[in-house]
């Protein structure tokens, strides 16, 4: 019998990788029996590195992500992360009786930073996504944009190397994603970052990584990975980002037609 194995949280001292992700398996229990979600999954994150993670809905990306974040336990395999990661969701679930920068500092309150440090940290952050000047605004008073603005500060306030985002800017208009895409990228260089990016788009999953991971469905097994040797910045209409695009939508038609996805 397998043997099943906690997330674990790895020492940051002669940190070799971000996160790793060794032989994962999950299952969940349902009403005809035990369906296993995903297979023997196995996938490192270097240091610094911004990976996407590609599937079908319901092909178990969502579920990795919150195995990775510690917010389940993975039914065999283990998972050890460079400190514990920070999670990025669809939806901004900002607190909306705080105002922006009182959503940050709340971030910082739990990872101690001191009272009188957390409105210029929160300031700062705020800056950093290009948000300066909204510390007092209202989440109402924010548009849908600017709210995963503060989600995103609210995330790097964790001050951890991985960042783990779960389809973040699936909700946005295409103007306001793409802008987030450019920040996001910037944000990324600029802080050396580990990113760990589950999307269902796969001109966004080329657009943004330095390496596209590619999930089978029912269950969820890495089919195929690509090094994107397209040089950042990019923009989501470039023919080399279109090219490799139409490469990988190939790939991920036959992993649906495979599977009997509609």
């Amino acid at each position: 019998m397998a043997t099943t194995l906690a997330t674990a949280v790895e020492d940051t001292t002669a940190v070799t990788h971000a996160a790793r992700i060794e032989h994962v398996s999950k299952s969940f229990a349902g009403p005809a029996g035990s369906q296993l979600v995903l297979d023997d999954i196995s996938l490192d994150v270097a240091p610094g590195e911004f990976v996407t993670i590609l599937g079908a809905s319901g092909c178990g990306k969502s579920t990795l992500l919150n195995l990775a974040a510690g917010l389940d336990q993975p039914t065999t395999g283990t998972i050890t992360t460079a400190g514990r990661p920070a999670l990025m969701f669809q939806e901004h679930a900002l607190f909306p009786w705080l105002t922006a920068g009182k959503n940050i500092e709340l971030a910082l309150r739990l990872r101690g930073i001191p009272k009188s440090d957390r409105t210029p940290e929160a300031e700062r952050l705020l800056e950093l996504v290009r948000l300066g000047g909204a510390h007092n605004k209202r989440v109402h008073e924010l548009s849908g944009g600017m709210r995963q603005r503060v989600a995103l500060a609210r995330a790097l306030a964790q001050d951890s190397r991985l960042l783990l985002m779960d389809e973040p800017f699936a909700a946005l208009d295409a103007i306001t994603r793409d802008v987030l895409h450019g920040e996001l990228t910037r944000i990324w260089a600029e802080t050396n970052l580990s990113v760990l990016f589950v999307t269902h788009n796969v001109r966004e999953a080329v657009r943004l990584a330095q390496r596209v991971v590619l999930l089978s469905s029912r269950p969820g097994r890495i089919a195929k990975e690509w090094t994107v040797d397209i040089p950042q910045p990019r923009r989501i209409e470039d023919a080399d980002v279109a090219e490799l695009s139409v490469e990988i939508t190939e790939h991920l038609r036959g992993e649906i037609r495979r599977h009997g996805q509609h």
